[in-house]
């Protein structure tokens, strides 16, 4: 069985998308619809940290 660590700056990144998707959930909860551009805004923010996490495993 392989052993996977979690570095703190990973762990640290994980944090940050996870809130950022609750965040907006917890925004859109209350309405029906959303706005095609905050789906947008809220979907980049994601891509971005997931690509920052993408790099910082690359160098390690």
């Amino acid at each position: 069985m392989t052993e996977t660590t979690i570095d703190s700056t990973t762990e640290s990144t994980l944090s940050e998308l996870k809130a950022l998707v609750d965040r907006g959930l917890g925004g859109i909860n209350e309405r029906r619809l959303m706005p095609a551009g905050e789906v947008a805004d809220l979907l980049l923010d994601v891509r971005m940290l997931l690509q920052d996490l993408e790099s910082e495993s690359l160098v390690n």
